[in-house]
């Protein structure tokens, strides 16, 4: 069973697939200065639902993709529920590889996946174009929160520090110009929503032939989160805008 099945399996009671809530993701949507008839594109959008909450609240439309086929089906079902079909579409494909047309999006994201690119500068390069002159990115990222993290930890993750962050984005041209951070609330729901999944998925698979597969990957993720992820890992949307 590859990784992207294990988070099918994991993410079953989630509607955002990260560590931030409704009313923050609204909140960069408001800070962004979001309104009816901009277009959003948005590289790993997972089930849609930061698209359908800016559909419904800013007026917004646009384009999703994400690698996953059961993620995509599950937004679309989500938009034909809305009857939205007309005003998102949904593409599976790796991110990288969408061409889209030039300065055709009024807002580019990708939320939690800059591993789509490899990194944060990286992802920044690769959205940089489909924004129309005076445009945002925003990026949801995973990063240290200190620079002391004991080695043993700092050694099994390649996360960056938001200093380097914040350097990164200007080497790339832009200005953070705001930051909506996950909270230890946001942490914990996020990361015990994905144990419930599992958890639910081996009640129900008792003799499925990956069952330890997905037991191990309960533990390991459970591991990591007590003994390191809860004290030292931060995330974060960071909103970029080139100075014009």
């Amino acid at each position: 069973m590859n990784f992207l099945d294990l988070k099918d399996i994991a993410e079953r009671h989630l509607e955002i697939v990260d560590p931030i809530s409704p009313a923050k993701l609204l909140r960069v949507g408001e800070v962004i200065g979001l309104h009816p008839g901009q277009r959003v594109i948005d590289f790993g959008c997972g089930y849609g639902e930061m698209l359908r909450l800016w559909g419904e609240t800013f007026g917004v439309n646009g384009v999703g993709i994400d690698v996953r086929a059961r993620a995509c089906e599950r937004a679309r079902r989500k938009f034909a529920g809305l009857g939205w079909q007309d005003r998102f579409e949904i593409v599976q494909g790796k991110g990288g590889d969408y061409a889209f047309a030039p300065h055709s999006f009024d807002v580019a994201t990708c939320i939690g996946a800059t591993f789509v690119w490899g990194d944060f500068r990286r992802t920044i390069r690769g959205m940089r174009d489909a924004i129309r002159p005076g445009g945002c990115l925003a990026l949801g990222e995973v990063y240290w929160r200190t620079d002391q993290v004991p080695p043993i930890y700092a050694r099994r993750e390649q996360f960056p520090t938001e200093p380097e962050l914040l350097d990164g984005a200007r080497q790339e041209g832009f200005e953070i110009g705001y930051v909506v951070r996950a909270s230890q609330d946001d942490w914990d729901h996020y990361e015990a929503s994905n144990w419930r999944g599992l958890l639910d998925w081996l009640a129900e698979n008792p003799d499925h032939p990956d069952r330890e597969e997905v037991h191990t990957h309960l533990r390991e993720s459970q591991d990591e989160y007590f003994h390191y992820g809860r004290e030292y890992v931060g995330w974060a949307i960071y909103v970029l805008r080139k100075l014009l």
